[in-house]
């Protein structure tokens, strides 16, 4: 039986052909112990498998999915779709070689009408809990049904979370395919079989509220090559609104300002990953 799924810490960086560049070095950061939020990897021989089976996920690799669904679940002590304590995931695309901006994520996925109430009673953060499912249904309307803009106010949106889960597969694989990507990969020379992987991760919530954020960074400054942690970070916000431009960030240099205890933790961790790759290293943080 061909495997198409794998959980981090059964992958490594040198196995981009299958999980894509984000998906190999999430598991090379989870087997070198960062704190990595658990999660698995759906390969891209899952997404060639999608393509030539007319867009439709096979039984074989629904089956893998959720059994490393259920692994997740045990890793976390939470469950999917679970009004006590639910599971949220957050889903990524991510080729074999960098298409910036080409390719989708869908983060908050498992909320519903029933799990965003859990939510913002668990979290004690009513404001949470309704921003991330607005989030989630904004994003899933544009993936799954081609939305875009305020659109995503008029679809109903799934309210099974594994549905939800596949769908996001679905769409997620349908965007190697779109117009955008399509265009990207002939101008920059990158076949049109190599497909792209999916990772399936618990969600770190930087829009919590005002003692949680997320940035990105670089272990160098690229003007003058010197080794300091170089980038920029938004408070109370997701890894979307520093993609987006939506929010003005703060510089690096601030974070103690917000965070105190995190700066020392974000330069231990840089120059581990650096040593590790032995080169410079663009990373993102929540």
């Amino acid at each position: 039986m061909e495997k198409f799924v794998y959980s981090f810490n059964e992958g490594s960086k040198d196995m981009c052909d299958l999980l894509g560049l984000k998906g190999a070095n999430l598991a090379e950061m989870t087997q070198i112990g960062l704190p990595v939020p658990f999660g698995f990897t759906i390969s891209t021989e899952a997404c060639k498998d999608f393509f030539e089976n007319e867009e439709e996920i096979s039984e074989e690799i629904a089956n893998q999915i959720f059994n490393k669904l259920e692994e997740l679940e045990t890793v976390t002590g939470r469950k999917l779709g679970d009004v006590g304590n639910p599971l949220l995931l957050s889903v990524r695309s991510g080729a074999v070689i960098s298409m910036p901006g080409m390719l989708d994520t869908i983060l908050n996925l498992g909320l519903n009408d029933a799990t965003v109430e859990s939510i913002a009673t668990v979290s004690g953060n009513r404001q949470f809990a309704l921003d991330s499912y607005k989030r989630f249904m904004q994003r899933f309307s544009e993936v799954v049904f081609g939305n875009e803009g305020e659109d995503f106010e008029n679809i109903e949106i799934l309210q099974d979370p594994k549905v939800q889960l596949l769908e996001a597969v679905k769409g997620l694989f349908r965007a190697w395919n779109s117009e955008n990507a399509t265009i990207y990969r002939r101008v920059n020379n990158i076949p049109n079989d190599m497909g792209t992987a999916i990772t399936i991760q618990s969600m770190a919530f930087g829009n919590f509220d005002e003692e949680s954020g997320t940035g990105v960074l670089l272990t160098r400054n690229p003007l003058t090559g010197e080794k300091e942690i170089y980038g920029e970070f938004l408070v109370n916000a997701q890894g979307e609104d520093m993609a987006s431009g939506a929010k003005i960030p703060h510089k690096i240099e601030e974070i103690e300002n917000y965070f105190p205890n995190i700066k020392e933790e974000l330069k231990k961790i840089s120059n581990l990953l650096e040593l590790h790759f032995k080169e410079m290293q663009d990373i993102e943080f929540t």
